[in-house]
């Protein structure tokens, strides 16, 4: 509540009640409103019963306009907290307005451009330059296997890899029921319900199976590791590390790459086996084709080949997902925030080059005639 009184020597405001941030829309437009006929203001402020950052702020702001105006503002009434926090806030209370910024325009658009191009440009430089000092680490530990540390790559094994296999055997087996009942549903048109074991087959065991297996390796284990070796990248361990000798591409990098080059090809397998027993059992539901029909096909009209060049795309898919993750770590600067966004963009960059070097294997090997 706000009462004028006008005297001989100025203006009496008195205020009571809360000035809280919740209730000032109830005595705002009183507070801008308020403007003294002649003489100082006395403000009393010995009714107020509670008084936070945003109360202070409108009556900071009546003193700022009174003032401005040539008369004197005092006040009255207010407690040594009270008056600390209107003293904080009425020293942060800007002297001028904000000017708005100016729209940009298109010279802004292509500098922005130009600025974005630039960066990417830098971010592959620095992420072609952490694949070879990956690379390079690798084949020293291959060459020198002592210094890979063992429990570490078995604890990151089962991470990636034991812990994964039923949501990737779930993802498979599921795919292979739509499979299996899509084809079904177009091929019965033709009467060629038959041919569903080789639709399931191929497009399984040489692109879908390991395919889908590693977006959600790189959705579920890449998110892992750049959380976790970027939270150590907040925390300073990794600068520990360096102060102590020891090499951070060797100690937390090395293991998550080995762990996943042994155990994407596993879970490739796995979604393969999952993706023919759920076809299989669809076919055997929707269109008859029992078990062992399923079997002699399989075996006589799909080629190793279509097997194999699933499991050599693994290890490719495996090296992408584990260098693309570590290296947005490692470019974590500072805060909580940096790490969600780094983790977001790992995953999201990972899942890109997983599916852009799927389709360059595939015109790869339609090349060579296989």
């Amino acid at each position: 509540m706000i009462q004028s009184e006008q005297d001989a020597n100025g203006v009496c405001l008195r205020v009571s009640g809360k000035l809280l941030t919740q209730s000032l829309d109830t005595v705002e437009k009183a507070f801008a409103s308020f403007q003294p006929d002649r003489g100082d203001v006395t403000v009393d402020l010995t009714g107020v019963e509670a008084l936070d950052t945003g109360g202070a702020w409108l009556i900071a702001d009546l003193a700022r306009r009174v003032r401005s105006g040539g008369a004197k503002v005092q006040f009255e009434g207010l407690s040594p907290a009270h008056y600390a926090l209107l003293d904080t806030v009425a020293e942060n209370i800007p002297d001028k307005p904000g000017v708005e910024a100016e729209r940009p325009g298109f010279v802004d658009w292509v500098a922005s451009v130009g600025a974005r191009t630039a960066g990417a440009w830098k971010d592959t430089l620095s992420l072609l330059g952490f694949l070879g000092l990956t690379l390079h680490r690798l084949v020293r530990t291959i060459l020198m296997p002592w210094r890979l540390r063992r429990a570490a790559l078995v604890s990151q094994m089962e991470e990636t890899g034991f812990k994964a296999i039923p949501i990737v055997a779930l993802m498979g087996f599921l795919i292979g029921v739509v499979l299996a009942f899509q084809g079904a549903t177009q091929l019965k048109q033709f009467g060629a319900e038959i041919f569903v074991v080789e639709l399931i087959s191929i497009s399984v065991l040489r692109e879908l199976g390991i395919l889908l297996t590693a977006i959600i390796v790189a959705g579920r284990s890449g998110s892992a590791f750049t959380a976790s070796i970027g939270s150590m990248k907040v925390q300073e361990e990794i600068d520990a590390m360096r102060t102590l000798g020891l090499d951070p591409i060797e100690v937390l990098v090395i293991p998550r790459v080995v762990a996943l080059l042994i155990m994407l090809p596993i879970l490739g397998f796995i979604a393969d086996i999952a993706a023919l027993i759920g076809g299989g059992l669809m076919s055997w539901i929707d269109l008859g084709v029992s078990p062992g029909m399923f079997a002699t096909r399989l075996k006589e009209n799909t080629g190793i080949w279509q097997f194999a060049i699933g499991m050599i795309k693994a290890p490719f898919f495996a090296l992408v997902i584990g260098v693309i993750a570590c290296w947005q770590a490692m470019q974590v600067k500072g805060s909580a925030q940096s790490v969600g966004q780094r983790t977001t963009a790992s995953v999201v960059q990972s899942i890109f080059l997983v599916i852009a070097l799927d389709a360059l294997f595939s015109i790869f090997f339609s090349e060579l005639g296989i």
